[in-house]
């Protein structure tokens, strides 16, 4: 929705930030947000790319901070560059990489860029990631960083004390698991995180649905979904062994065996695992207490579009889409002046023999 743009400037009454996202939810519009696999690269145009998949048929973009323990272009980073040319970042941010005084930096500096959604994190373990000999932090956990934020939000001021002069506008949001046990626990555990401050959630992939809706029942009789939005993730598997390789790898992702001898009796199994999402898509929309879905198509980005599209859940809806302007214009320009500066300096070391290669 073109119109939306305004969304970035224009604050309304119970609103915590000028966001799009904020927006949606709070009209009662079923949400799509999707993740953006960020680049190894310090080039802004593959940002960009990367986003513009998304055009039209999200209503957020999630920039992750180092998921998997990985290295990457850094959330704070994507998210800047994307506010840049309109679209409306969340913003994660993990506590494994980041003591207190970086993280009250780095939401001061994304809000000041016209980040609006923050989805707090602990952090995969280093162990998992491509660089086991880094040093953990945890100085903070994800219910203590949702409180620090909302005390920098709420009350003007770090946790120090000291006072924030604008403190940042933010709608805040947390990570759940109803698929992983203790099953029973989950619904207290999201009560946990409301309390803590978390608007809106996001959970790990869903692809059992009589599970979730265990989860929601419990969640409906304790009134939480009166009390914070619950968005659903959901994503296409590429093949019967992709689904085994996440079920026995990834924590907390359950996968039922029904799922994955579907796949493996299709004749095309990637197009079988995008028709597997658009079911699940369809039948979450139907659960009362959900709000929307939040797109995971890990190196699938491509087939978000198609999917959202065939599961008709944003019913006519529109999300913004970035058009040709001045934003966009200026971002191009950003771009191509970056680009400049790297190949001059190409230039100036091939004519000095100063050369990366050895």
């Amino acid at each position: 929705m073109t119109g939306d743009h305004d969304a970035l400037i224009s604050p309304l009454p119970g609103h915590s930030s000028n966001g799009r996202l904020e927006r949606v939810l709070r009209r009662g519009e079923f949400a799509v947000t999707a993740e953006l696999n960020p680049p190894d690269s310090a080039d802004p145009s593959e940002v960009f790319e990367r986003a513009a998949v998304f055009d039209g048929w999200v209503d957020g973009i999630n920039a992750t901070d180092g998921s998997g323990a990985n290295c990457h272009m850094s959330s704070v980073g994507v998210s800047g560059l994307l506010t840049r040319v309109g679209y409306a970042p969340v913003m994660q941010i993990s506590c494994r990489d980041h003591n207190r005084i970086a993280i009250q930096g780095n939401v001061l500096g994304a809000a000041a860029m016209g980040v609006c959604n923050l989805l707090c994190l602990s952090g995969d373990g280093v162990q998992n990631g491509d660089q086991p000999e880094a040093k953990p932090v945890f100085d903070l956990d994800s219910m203590s960083l949702l409180q620090m934020v909302r005390t920098m939000r709420d009350e003007s001021r770090f946790l120090s004390g000291r006072k924030i002069t604008s403190p940042p506008q933010l709608f805040l949001g947390a990570a759940i698991n109803p698929f992983a046990p203790p099953h029973d626990f989950r619904p207290h555990r999201l009560a946990k995180k409301i309390e803590a401050g978390a608007q809106f959630v996001q959970s790990q992939y869903c692809f059992d649905i009589p599970m979730l809706e265990t989860y929601m029942a419990r969640v409906r009789e304790l009134g939480l979904h009166e009390k914070c939005f619950i968005m659903i993730g959901v994503g296409p598997l590429a093949s019967a062994r992709a689904a085994k390789w996440m079920r026995t790898n990834v924590p907390g992702v359950h996968i039922p065996d029904s799922v994955i001898q579907r796949l493996e009796g299709a004749t095309n199994q990637r197009q079988e695992g995008a028709e597997i999402c658009v079911d699940l898509i369809q039948q979450i929309s139907e659960i009362k207490g959900i709000s929307g879905v939040h797109m995971m198509a890990y190196r699938q980005e491509e087939q978000v579009a198609d999917i959202v599209h065939r599961s008709n859940i944003l019913r006519g809806r529109r999300p913004w889409k970035r058009e040709e302007g001045p934003t966009s214009a200026a971002a191009d320009e950003m771009t191509a002046e970056i680009g400049e500066k790297v190949e001059l300096a190409d230039a100036v070391a091939a004519a000095s023999g100063d050369s990366q290669v050895a």
